[in-house]
């Protein structure tokens, strides 16, 4: 398993099946999408490609200046991997890529990929102004020897909205991990590295690990939240605060995870928060003693969210 940075680093051996898209979140959509296609790939003897893009054409194309991500691409290209696929490229949708026609970009896809089969969501199109639609894309591929698959779009399990990315982006926003979560499929994770903060927490008797993550992924509504702390191969449940501290006047927004029975120094250390569900919103309380009484409930409101018992 592979992740390639743009499509000119491939340069294959065997005939692919082909699927492009962002597939930011990597989804339940998206995985239905991936799965399928894997095992077409499996069952015909093909290699099973991903093609997706970096920066996110919305980024590019709409000039969006507020964070927008999902997942990073290192994590988006984990989690494509993870579903089976042979290889990921994540190409870099720069002026040349924006600008250049459906057919051009077809081409590349042939002689690089050697795609006999392209897997695509009912709506995608490709190229410049989106010329390459579904109908375009079936022409083309009876001129160059692949077929063309267009999956439909699933819905969620209590409506009859289709998973979309934008549509989980708004509920991360506001905080509803539950509706985000069904989306995805697990949860809404935040990775980054643990630095170092104001330490208040020490002194009472409460070791926060502050998560510096990346300036692009949507950070959660201000609150506080039942997480899984993954720590190399371990996961430890954590009490998790997002939010500008307002019992102390804070003003930058920090992400501090309260490791549940855990005491180890991890600074410069690669975590990832797991965000299972939004406990409480942020408020703030009229001093430390009230504010270690709440923190002591939030405490046991993630063990009971988690189903984590404290060691014997």
């Amino acid at each position: 398993m592979r992740h390639l940075r743009k499509l000119n680093d491939a340069n294959l051996d065997a005939d692919s099946i082909l699927t492009i898209g962002v597939f930011d979140g990597v989804h339940r959509g998206h995985q239905q999408l991936i799965q399928r296609l894997v095992a077409r790939a499996r069952a015909s003897g093909r290699l099973a490609i991903v093609l997706t893009f970096y920066p996110h054409p919305d980024k590019v194309l709409e000039r969006v200046n507020t964070r927008y991500y999902l997942t990073t691409p290192d994590q988006r290209a984990e989690l494509l991997l993870n579903l089976g696929v042979d290889m990921v490229i994540t190409h870099p949708f720069d002026d040349e890529t924006r600008h250049q026609p459906a057919a051009a970009f077809i081409d590349r896809l042939v002689d690089r990929l050697r795609i006999k089969e392209l897997w695509v969501g009912a709506d995608f199109a490709l190229g410049f102004q989106r010329e390459g639609d579904i109908s375009f894309l079936r022409a083309q591929g009876k001129k160059r020897g692949f077929q063309v698959t267009a999956v439909e779009l699933i819905t969620g399990e209590s409506s009859r909205e289709f998973i979309r990315s934008s549509s989980i982006r708004d509920q991360v926003r506001k905080g509803n991990l539950t509706a985000a979560n069904a989306m995805l499929g697990r949860a809404y994770a935040l990775p980054g590295t643990v630095v170092l903060g104001e330490q208040r927490g020490r002194t009472i008797g409460v070791p926060t690990a502050n998560l510096e993550v990346w300036r692009e992924q949507i950070i959660p509504a201000n609150g506080v939240y039942a997480a899984w702390a993954r720590l190399g191969g371990e996961r430890f449940p954590a009490a998790t605060n997002i939010g500008r501290r307002p019992t102390f006047a804070g003003e930058a927004t920090t992400i501090e995870a309260h490791l549940l029975d855990f005491d180890r120094e991890i600074y410069g250390d690669e975590l990832e928060l797991a965000l299972e569900k939004r406990l409480r919103a942020e408020r703030k309380f009229s001093g430390l003693d009230e504010l270690t009484k709440q923190i002591q409930a939030d405490i046991e409101a993630t063990r009971r969210c988690l189903g984590a018992e404290p060691p014997s």
